[in-house]
């Protein structure tokens, strides 16, 4: 992780033109193993201008991809540099994001609404039809996208992905296994 980080830091400070981490912290990289857990850290990044009141709704969250879609299917296209969504997940998935975008807009406002102590800012309550679809408590998805980084460290999945990366990868213990077991399930 550490080359990988390095690498990524020396190109981005050449394009910026300064030097230093382009992470905040040393090695935040996770490996994201599954729908549950890609859509809980997608959420949580694009809410981070909300809950930081930088901006008031999504729409107006600067730099960030969930603007850029709104952007873009205001105009009825497909952001360029971001990988389309390609809808719920079957045995033949053409290459994208398992879920619609709609579902996902609809999880971010939710989530955004939800008025967290400790941050100053929160957006206004929809259905969750992307939670129901991949079976997580409301509680459980509030503290993934408001905690993510703090509750999980390493690779981020429900138990038999986590199993599956353990394998390939021949290791034995599974790192966060309990909290992606609570919140995940």
């Amino acid at each position: 992780m550490r080359l990988l980080n390095e690498d990524i830091a020396r190109k981005a400070n050449k394009e910026d033109n300064c030097t230093g981490r382009f992470w905040e912290g040393r090695f935040k990289s996770q490996a994201l193993l599954d729908e549950a857990a890609l859509a809980a850290c997608m959420a949580y990044v694009d809410l981070n201008p909300i809950r930081a009141k930088m901006a008031n709704t999504p729409e107006e969250s600067s730099h960030t991809s969930v603007q850029t879609r709104l952007e873009s299917a205001t105009e009825g296209k497909q952001p360029k540099k971001l990988l389309r969504f390609a809808g719920i997940p079957r045995q033949i998935m053409p290459k994208g994001l398992p879920f619609e975008l709609k579902s996902y807009l609809e999880l971010v406002e939710l989530t955004g609404r939800c008025i967290r102590e400790g941050k100053r800012g929160y957006i206004e309550s929809t259905h969750l039809p992307l939670l129901e679809r991949v079976n997580i408590s409301p509680e459980n998805w509030l503290k993934l996208t408001t905690q993510f980084t703090h509750v999980f460290h390493g690779a981020v999945g429900r138990a038999t992905s986590q199993k599956s990366y353990c394998e390939n990868l021949h290791r034995k213990r599974r790192a966060n296994i309990g909290n992606c077991e609570k919140l995940l399930a």
